[in-house]
């Protein structure tokens, strides 16, 4: 079994921080702190971990924000130095969050240090919910940094939706402030960055799709293939739910003169095995067409409703009077992410956005 995501923050690792700091801060009580962030620490979950060795730089660090910033900031790795790093700043970056407001630019500054050594995402949204004008300006400023993770920073620290992370209803509301940030990263050379612009794009598409759609159709002529990818990965909420100017595009119309069968291997599925079926699209037209084929598993609730969720199937391009045949198995076993009920279900089949077959199928509960 994997290592409980808890462990990632234990007594050793305690003792390094106590260390780092005490390095750097000659008055800092190792000792008192150690205490303080160990006291029933392995009875705690992760966060919990982490609060109270956050609380634990509250009582043993200066109470002047900047004097303790400044230890910090010293006490982060440099060039033939190790210090603070990985999830030893994950309290950090809680304790900054609480102090660092007061702070405006200071509290940045300090993220800002820190990021290339662990993430800080998590720690400049308070900023941002305090003053989004004031911390946006500065994150601005970010875009053409050297160190690719503050020019991360900058993406994935303002989506507005970042998992696990405190919501920014502003940045829900209107995601218009952060456009320029994204534009900017958008060719970023890495990677690591492109993949957070994209994250947040998808992230805004789920309030706003006609806005996302408009920005990637602004985007996406002449785009090298970094650009295109990034702009198909902001996609996916759009395309699953057919939206048309999306799949417009990536080049994927309305489907014309398209018959699309569906056949199920049988109409009972036992929870634990899978879903067996064969799509066949033909194309009766008289143009070749791009078509994205999806499917869809309306799964039944515990009220007896249905709920859809979309997969990815396929794309393909298809020549008048051409026919492809698609077998999938679609795996109904347990996850975390869902409870099964047993009852009628139904799959749909998506080309292009559009219901194109659909059957119904039977899950049984074994006893």
């Amino acid at each position: 079994m994997p290592e409980p995501l808890k462990n990632l923050l234990h007594e050793a690792l305690v003792g390094d921080m106590a260390d780092h700091i005490a390095a750097n801060a000659p008055s800092f009580d190792r000792d008192r702190f150690v205490n303080l962030a160990t006291d029933g620490l392995a009875a705690l979950e992760l966060m919990e971990r982490s609060a109270l060795i956050r609380d634990a730089l509250f009582a043993t660090l200066p109470d002047d924000f900047p004097e303790a910033a400044a230890i910090l900031k010293a006490s982060l790795p440099a060039v033939g130095k190790a210090g603070l790093s990985g999830w030893m700043l994950l309290p950090v970056n809680q304790f900054i969050a609480a102090r660092g407001p007061d702070h405006f630019d200071l509290g940045l500054d300090l993220l800002k240090a820190l990021t290339p050594h662990f993430t800080a995402e998590y720690g400049i949204r308070p900023f941002i919910h305090r003053d989004q004008q004031r911390a946006l300006a500065i994150i601005s400023g970010w875009v053409g940094d050297p160190d690719r993770h503050v020019r991360r920073l900058a993406s994935e620290g303002t989506r507005p939706r970042l998992p696990w992370a405190m919501r920014l209803p502003q940045l829900v509301k209107d995601p218009a402030p952060i456009l320029s940030i994204l534009t900017a990263l958008m060719d970023d050379p890495e990677d690591y960055v492109r993949r957070s612009v994209a994250n947040s794009l998808n992230d805004i598409a789920k309030d706003h799709p006609d806005l996302v759609a408009a920005f990637i159709g602004g985007h996406i002529e002449g785009a090298s293939p970094e650009r295109r990818w990034l702009l198909k990965h902001a996609s996916p909420t759009l395309l699953k739910k057919g939206h048309a100017r999306a799949l417009a595009n990536f080049g994927f119309g309305a489907a014309a003169s398209l018959a699309c069968e569906l056949r199920l291997a049988k109409d009972e599925v036992l929870f634990g095995e899978g879903l067996d079926f064969e799509i066949r699209v033909t194309n009766a037209g008289e143009a070749t067409q791009s078509l994205m084929i999806d499917y869809a598993i309306h799964h039944v609730k515990a009220d007896g409703s249905l709920s859809p969720k979309v997969f990815k199937c396929k794309t393909i391009s298809l020549a008048p009077g051409q026919s492809h045949a698609i077998g999938r198995r679609h795996a109904m076993r347990p996850i975390t992410t869902r409870r099964y009920y047993p009852g009628e279900h139904r799959i749909a089949i998506l080309v292009n956005g559009a219901e194109s077959a659909s059957q119904s199928f039977v899950l049984v509960m074994p006893n």
